[in-house]
């Protein structure tokens, strides 16, 4: 069982007394969860989880962990770190397969990638993450999961670098916001979707934050999840927020292929529980 964490921050920008109502106006409001997902278990669409690992064989998986990757640290080598393929996916954790099953019970038919970039402490050096990053961009993913941060200044380039990179190639980059009231990257970038944590089970229930940068609190606060060795604990922090909205923008790019990230942040802002549709002044 898996100690609960304290509430993370963000998490009261979604509480129930501080959202408003936010007005949907032409020509979005055509645009609702029908039209965005329905129909759609994510078929044909890559899900990269840059994490800890992911338990390949784990029940709540479906047998949908299709590759995996270690990424390790290797100061002897140019860019500091090794990729080694891993066959049978493992996780060293548990918290990059709780990320993978809330993926899966959303978009059962997608395909999910396991990049290793954490190890058992849930630690890990910036440029791992960044390997991992640039591996999902490289590899043709499609959405990456990022339930992981750095707060270190010195890498704002890079992961800025990154992103960018990655919403011109037509990625779709979810990233948690840091459960610690603190800058980090890459949730803080423009072209990122951030999440935190909001109350609630229901996976298609969540909100628009009208103050950013933090942009979507979906269901992150005692939250059932899968976890090693074939197990589940309940759980809460915004780890596990950014993979409801993963899991979302999966459903969408497998009904419409040929969005972009700029497309899939504005259907998730129409779709959000928060945001009311209302006829266009005369």
């Amino acid at each position: 069982m898996v100690e609960k964490t304290p509430r993370p921050a963000w998490s009261s920008q979604f509480e129930a007394d501080a959202l408003r109502a936010l007005p949907l106006i032409e020509p979005l409001t055509g645009i609702d969860q029908g039209w965005a997902w329905e129909g759609s278990q994510g078929e044909g669409v890559r899900v990269a989880i840059v994490d800890s690992g992911v338990e390949h064989d784990h029940p709540a998986l479906g047998g949908m962990v299709k590759r995996g990757v270690v990424i390790s640290w290797d100061s002897e080598s140019p860019d500091k770190v090794r990729t080694e393929e891993e066959l049978s996916p493992t996780d060293v954790s548990g918290h990059g397969t709780a990320c993978a099953g809330i993926i899966h019970a959303i978009a059962p038919a997608a395909e999910i990638f396991s990049v290793r970039v954490l190890g058992k402490d849930m630690t890990g050096k910036a440029m791992q993450f960044a390997a991992g990053l640039r591996w999902s961009i490289d590899n043709g993913m499609h959405v990456v999961n990022l339930s992981l941060s750095t707060s270190k200044t010195e890498y704002f380039a890079l992961f800025h670098e990154l992103t960018d990179l990655a919403y011109f190639h037509n990625v779709v980059l979810v990233s948690a916001a840091n459960n610690f009231p603190v800058a980090s990257y890459p949730s803080l970038y423009s072209s990122v979707i951030s999440v935190a944590a909001a109350e609630g089970e229901d996976p298609y229930t969540y909100y628009y934050n009208p103050s950013p940068p933090v942009e979507f609190g979906a269901p992150g606060i005692d939250v059932k999840v899968a976890w090693v060795n074939h197990g589940s604990c309940r759980i809460t922090g915004n780890s596990f927020a950014a993979p409801h909205i993963t899991g979302l923008a999966a459903r969408i790019l497998g009904k419409h292929p040929h969005l972009t990230p700029f497309h899939i942040k504005t259907i998730l802002y129409a779709c959000a529980r928060n945001v009311k549709r209302q006829n266009p002044e005369p």
